[in-house]
């Protein structure tokens, strides 16, 4: 089992940054891809980054390429979104999740996933 934690959320006017950690814990995350998913109110859980087990391969949304960075640290156990240029369409409860395999997937299709943190852009 993988328990993963997430942190960083908060409060930001548009325009700002966040940078949104995942500490997981119970295995080593070397061998498990990891990715990033929002939900906002009403709606689904919305794909937003992904990234491989060594951090090179990484798949982003189109609505946030250019302003979100997905990395790892693989010696931490620990997964990164960097979010610049936040904008309001950006609020929503930020999860991050694991699987154990080599292909980088930017479905829900995930076995582990954290509690979520929130994530809130005023105008």
């Amino acid at each position: 089992q993988v328990q993963l934690v997430e942190s960083g959320g908060g409060l930001v006017q548009a325009g700002g940054s966040l940078r949104l950690s995942c500490a997981a814990s119970g295995r080593t995350l070397s061998t498990y891809i990891m990715g990033w998913f929002r939900q906002a109110p009403g709606k689904e859980h919305e794909f937003v980054a992904a990234v491989g087990r060594r951090g090179i391969s990484a798949a982003y949304a189109d609505s946030v390429k250019g302003r979100f960075t997905i990395s790892r640290d693989n010696a931490k156990n620990t997964g990164y979104l960097q979010m610049n240029s936040l904008k309001p369409e950006d609020t929503a409860v930020y999860y991050c999740a694991a699987k154990e395999t080599n292909v980088v997937l930017t479905t829900t299709a995930y076995d582990f996933w954290g509690q979520g943190t929130q994530v809130t852009v005023s105008s």
